[in-house]
């Protein structure tokens, strides 16, 4: 099995509204992949369906080679999530929190795991303190820390690095370019073009309920004409491409 993810045909709609209008898009076993687009299109949406907490309308959904609908046992069984918010719970210190998840997921020596992912989120003076006095920063270090126990093939982390100072976020970074090196897929929404460019091996735009590109930073960029002042070619940010590509299919 070549790709971790194969969409094809997915519709969602909530009462009269329209979400979802046929999107589809593969990623790659062990290849990071962006997913873009405006507050309101989809993104969450997505993963929510790739995830099994939502039933699409209608389309087809692999995910590590289960079907979301018919096998969404053996779907969540090779996955981990981290949504938009932390999910911790807060009365548990963060050392508990992450043992909570190993016993859970049936992993080996769970008090190991956890010291190791403390120690690696930056959280090891913090392990015995409930989470609920953890400051925003460190409840979301918490969180992914939590989504990485049990190693799972795929990993989904919608807009992971909101609110964490720029350097957790680097850090955040780290660990998912660590993650995707050891062959772990990583599918990452986020609200921060910079970080698709920096991390992301596949950008897909999501717009008007459609993925309308999909390609590799590179490619996306010969999408946008060059300028040049002077003698010196200018490159186009991620950011300029987005908005490129946006305003020419509100144009059309």
């Amino acid at each position: 099995m070549e790709n971790s993810i194969q969409v094809k045909g997915l519709q969602k709609s909530y009462r009269q509204l329209h979400v979802l209008k046929g999107v589809d898009f593969e990623v790659k076993k062990g290849s990071i992949f962006a997913l873009l687009g405006s507050n309101g299109s989809g993104k969450t949406t997505i993963v929510k369906i790739l995830t099994t907490l939502l039933k699409q309308d209608s389309g087809n959904v692999i995910v590590n080679g289960f079907d979301v609908v018919a096998q969404p046992g053996n779907v969540r069984q090779s996955i981990s999530l981290t949504g938009q918010f932390a999910a911790v719970d807060e009365i548990l210190t963060g050392r508990e929190n992450l043992v909570m998840i190993a016993k859970l997921r049936h992993v080996k020596d769970p008090l190991q795991v956890a010291d190791d992912l403390l120690k690696r989120f930056g959280l090891a003076d913090a392990a015995n303190r409930r989470a609920s006095t953890y400051s925003g920063g460190m409840r979301r270090r918490l969180d992914i820390a939590m989504s990485l126990v049990g190693e799972s093939p795929l990993v989904f982390l919608d807009e992971p690095t909101t609110g964490l100072d720029p350097e957790a976020r680097i850090e955040v970074w780290r660990i998912v370019k660590e993650l995707a090196g050891n062959g772990t897929t990583v599918f990452l929404t986020t609200q921060y073009l910079e970080e698709a460019e920096q991390l992301a091996d596949r950008i897909a735009i999501l717009h008007e309920g459609r993925i309308i590109v999909s390609d590799t930073l590179a490619a996306l960029k010969k999408l946008f004409p060059p300028a040049k002042v002077e003698y010196i070619e200018k490159q186009p940010t991620l950011e300029e491409i987005f908005l490129a590509i946006i305003g020419k299919k509100n144009e059309n």
